[in-house]
Formats: structure tokens, sequence, C-alpha cells
């Protein structure tokens, strides 16, 4: 498989590493976000995925311009609006192939199934307080993380009594999701989703050790969706159901 990688940071050196490790072919490393014409000349090499893992106000462009040239793309880049609709009819109207997940962990995709199917039995039970932390590298530029976000919607979504979530405020809401997002030295990345009473607590977390964990997933992800096409997750590619 021809592979490019767009952002080459911490993920995208995991990335490359993994990928050339699964014998696949690395045809271009682009570490800004490219001008319109690289898109087409990596399809003229015959490109067969981009992974794009780069920054917030990168994103956007990097996956438009993929699925304009018929570039399958994997982004795993968060602190962005990746499910915009005018990004999605984009995709629909090209035929692409878009996949986005905020985490590419095979674990932390089914925590966020336990998380989901915990917020809605616990609903039924107002004394306990859903709540998450999160701590990840001093390199990480979104607060808080996608997963947190994630995590933080699935139970809005479930949790009737929930019509959102905060980040980091002292004042806590009684209809909010508290998220406290924490940046450290040497941490891959940390979540932990609390479930507080005044007599117990339950609590759920996923600690990723190393950054291969998630450059494996996404370099999965690339075969797999080769021949596919359309807008497609981790749900679609673990078959993960409620």
């Amino acid at each position: 498989m021809n592979i490019v990688i767009i952002g080459y940071g911490k993920m995208g050196k995991a990335i490359e590493k993994i990928a050339v490790e699964r014998s696949h072919n690395i045809i271009a490393i682009q570490d800004r976000h490219p001008n319109a014409k690289t898109y087409l000349l990596w399809k003229k090499k015959g490109v067969d995925c981009a992974l794009e893992f780069t920054h917030p106000q990168e994103a956007h462009h990097n996956v438009y311009h993929c699925i304009a040239n018929h570039i399958p793309v994997v982004s795993g880049t968060t602190g962005w609006s990746y499910h915009d609709e005018q990004l999605l009819q984009h995709c629909r109207m090209h035929q692409g192939t878009y996949f986005h997940a905020t985490n590419f962990s095979i674990g932390a995709n089914i925590v966020f199934k336990i998380n989901a199917i915990l917020a809605r039995i616990i609903q039924k039970y107002p004394d306990y307080t859903p709540s998450i932390n999160e701590i990840h590298h001093t390199e990480k530029v979104d607060m808080p993380s996608g997963t947190a976000i994630t995590l933080a919607q699935d139970i809005v979504e479930k949790h009737k009594q929930k019509t959102g979530w905060q980040c980091n405020l002292q004042k806590e809401k009684n209809n909010m999701v508290n998220i406290i997002s924490q940046r450290k030295e040497n941490v891959v990345g940390t979540h932990k989703i609390n479930y507080n009473s005044l007599y117990d607590a339950i609590q759920l977390t996923h600690e990723a050790k190393d950054r291969k964990i998630f450059a494996l997933g996404a370099v999965l992800v690339a075969e797999w969706i080769q021949g596919k096409t359309g807008i497609l997750s981790m749900e679609d590619f673990l078959h993960i159901t409620n």
C-alpha cells in the first residue's frame, strides 16, 4: 500500500515506523498542510491512503483536498469540527473515503461503549454524578482531548439529566459533565470516567502505555478502508454495537 503521512509529529513518526514494519511504502511525508497541487501529485503517484495527524487549524484543509482528489483519508486530528456537515456533504458529493476517530486504540473504543452503556443505566440513579479526568503530554495542543469530549458526549446522549459538558471550571453545574484536563511530561494519555455518589464510586479507566497503540490502529484502519467509500468510524472498523 502507498501511504502519505500528513503531520510529522510524534504520531506521524510512530505511523511511519509501523507502516514500514508492515511492508507499506511511504511515498510522501508532509509536516505542514500542503498546497492544492501537492494532493494531485500524490494521486498521480498512486497513493492508496493519506494518514492525517496535524493541528486543528489545518485538518479541514487536508481532509477537504484529499477527498477532492479521491485520496482515501484517515484523520486522527482532534479539536476541530470533523463532523462538519459541509465537509461530510463534500465527501458524499465526491464519493470519497473519509475515516475519523478521536482515538485509534481498540481498548479505548471498548471503553467508549462501556461508558455509554453505564451512562444509560446510571441515569436512573441521580445520586451518582459523572465526571471525566484526562491527562496527556505537554505537547498536546487541544484541551480537553478529543477522547474526553467523545466520552462526555456519549454521557450527554445517554444520560437524560445531562445537557452538555464543561472543562476545567471550578463551579460545577448539575446539568453538565465536568471534565478536568491536565498536561504532564511523558504521559501518553489517560482517561478516567468517574461516577461518584455520597457512599461509593464507580471508575472506568483507559491508560495508553505507548503511542504505538494509536499508530498501529491508524495503519490497520488504512489497510481496512481500501476499496471502501463513505464516512467511516471505529464502530464500522471494530463492528462494535450497543
